[in-house]
């Protein structure tokens, strides 16, 4: 299982001293990717936002997690407390069996304002994610133009086909932006300064 194999790569980069592990949004939901950096800081590594190893604009960015002075001990008390969470047994603060990443109550609070700096952090992404993709569509429908000829029809249609784009662009950013204000009060109102300066 995926998960397994992260927390494992995790432990390995903790035992080696690494003061920073670089992951990838592989779990199905961000609310489960938060659940996983509550799991993870109970190893020792706590949630840091973007990572500097991500490409500006990639719609899949890697996330950082950076080593806490205690993480030996916490991976030590965790490794004692569930010993066959690496192994399918259950997670600290999860609930156990199939759902492995559901919080359980007393780490709901906890996983959410990890949910929300996680939402803040995946929003700044948008902003030059697609822009490429406009900024080279033109080019990219030079191609086509040139064997069909430069008529007005089909000159229209590329400049349909550009503004579908620039729409569909435009509106991903207006959602980002909204998401990022609705998590940025949340953190705000737990009084959690968020992205760190």
């Amino acid at each position: 299982m995926l998960l397994q194999a992260q927390l494992k790569a995790l432990l390995r980069e903790g035992a080696r001293g690494a003061e920073r592990y670089d992951v990838r949004h592989t779990q199905r939901s961000w609310r489960q990717f938060a659940a996983f950096a509550y799991v993870v800081e109970q190893y020792g590594y706590r949630y840091a936002g973007l990572s500097p190893l991500s490409p500006k604009g990639s719609p899949n960015p890697y996330f950082a997690f950076r080593r806490m002075p205690d993480a030996a001990e916490r991976a030590a008390r965790t490794a004692a407390l569930h010993p066959d969470a690496l192994n399918g047994g259950p997670l600290p603060g999860m609930r156990p069996g199939g759902r492995r990443l559901e919080p359980l109550p007393e780490a709901r609070r906890e996983v959410d304002l990890l949910h929300a700096r996680i939402m803040v952090d995946h929003s700044r992404t948008h902003r030059r994610r697609g822009l490429i993709l406009l900024l080279v569509l033109p080019l990219v429908m030079l191609i086509p133009l040139s064997q069909t000829g430069f008529s007005g029809g089909a000159l229209l249609v590329c400049a349909g086909v550009w503004l579908f784009f620039a729409v569909l662009w435009g509106l991903g950013l207006l959602i980002a932006r909204r998401r990022r204000r609705r998590y940025g009060r949340v953190l705000e109102e737990a009084g959690i300064v968020w992205p760190p300066a």
